[in-house]
C-alpha cells in the first residue's frame, strides 16, 4: 500500500525496520509529523505519531492506506490483472492528501535515472530539510520557503538540472495554491498542477496517484511503465499510444490496472545496458 510513497532504499523520510515497522514522515498543514505503522498477525495496523502534525496525519491514516478509495465497476480485461486482483484483493490506492511532498520528488524525477533523482531527493531532505519529530532517523522534506532558499550552486551540488530547478520554485512559488489540487481531484486537479510551468501531464499523474488515489492517472511519458504494460499484458513492448490503446477497456480506472501490474512485481525485459547516472558534482 505505501511503496508507492518510498524513494528508493535509501529515502530519508520513509523506512522499514527490522520489525516490519514503517516510519514515515512529511509535512501537514499544522507542521511536521512522523507516523510508526505496524500491522500486526490478526491484520489490524497500529500507529504512532510525532511532531504538531501528528494528529492530522492519524486522522488521515485511513485515507493514505486506501481506506477511501473505491474499486467499485473495476473489471479486468487481462487474465493477469484478475489473477493479481484474486491474490490481493485488499490493494488499494492511498492518498496522502498532500501535494507538495509527492510533487517535490516527482519534479526531480523527469527525464532522469531513478539513481540520480534518488540521490538529489537525499541531498535535498538531509541538508535542506529538517530533523522528523520523533525515535526514528528521518527527515522531513525541505518545504517551500526552504527550496526557494537553496543557492544555485547548490543544486548543481545536488545534481539537479536548471530545468528540474526552474520547475521546482516555480511550483514552490504557489505551493500553497496546488495544495488546492486535492480538493478538485481528477481531472481538474491534474489541469490545476499543469498550470506550473515545468510540470507536464507525467508528473502531475505522478502526484495525483498518491496525493488524492486518482484511479485513472496513468503516467503518460514513462520510460518504463509502456513496455512493462506492454509485456505484461501483450508479451511486447508498447509505446504511449499503444499503452493507451490497451488500457482503454479500464477507464476511468486505468491507474488501477497499472497498479496491479505494478504490485505483481513484473518488469520488462533488459536487452541492453542501463544507462549511466551522471554525476554534476564532477562536472
Amino acid at each position: 500500500m505505501l511503496a508507492p510513497l518510498r524513494r528508493g532504499r535509501g529515502d530519508p523520510t520513509m523506512q522499514v525496520d527490522a520489525e516490519g515497522t514503517v516510519w514515515r514522515t512529511g509535512t501537514t498543514p499544522l507542521g511536521v509529523a512522523t507516523l510508526a505503522l505496524r500491522r500486526d498477525p490478526g491484520g489490524t495496523v497500529h500507529a504512532a505519531g510525532w511532531g504538531p502534525g501528528a494528529a492530522w496525519a492519524l486522522d488521515g491514516l485511513p485515507a493514505l492506506l486506501g481506506a477511501d478509495d473505491d474499486d467499485r465497476g473495476f473489471v479486468p480485461h487481462h487474465p493477469l490483472i484478475a489473477q493479481v486482483r484474486r491474490r490481493m484483493p485488499g490493494l488499494r490506492l492511498g492518498a496522502t492528501h498532500r501535494v507538495w511532498d509527492v510533487l517535490l520528488p516527482a519534479v526531480l524525477e523527469q527525464k532522469v535515472t531513478g539513481i540520480e533523482a534518488r540521490r538529489s531527493w537525499r541531498e535535498l531532505c538531509r541538508r535542506f530539510g529538517r530533523r522528523a519529530p520523533g525515535p526514528a532517523t528521518l527527515w522531513v522534506p525541505p518545504d517551500p520557503v526552504a527550496v526557494r532558499a537553496i543557492p544555485d550552486w547548490e543544486w548543481h551540488r545536488a545534481g539537479v538540472d536548471h530545468s528540474r530547478r526552474r520547475a521546482v520554485l516555480a511550483a514552490a512559488a504557489v505551493a500553497h495554491r496546488l495544495e488546492g489540487a486535492v480538493n478538485l481531484a481528477g481531472q481538474a486537479g491534474r489541469e490545476l498542477l499543469c498550470k506550473v510551468p515545468g510540470v507536464g501531464i507525467w508528473t502531475a499523474a505522478e502526484v495525483a496517484q498518491r496525493a488524492w488515489a486518482d484511479a485513472d492517472a496513468v503516467s503518460v511519458g514513462d520510460f518504463h511503465i509502456p513496455s512493462v504494460v506492454g509485456h505484461a499484458l501483450l508479451g511486447r513492448s508498447l509505446d504511449d499510444a499503444g499503452m493507451l490503446e490497451v488500457l482503454a477497456p479500464y477507464a476511468p480506472q486505468r491507474q488501477r490496472a497499472v497498479r496491479y501490474i505494478e504490485a505483481a512485481g513484473i518488469r520488462r525485459p533488459r536487452f541492453g545496458p542501463r544507462f549511466s547516472p551522471r554525476d554534476y558534482r564532477a562536472m
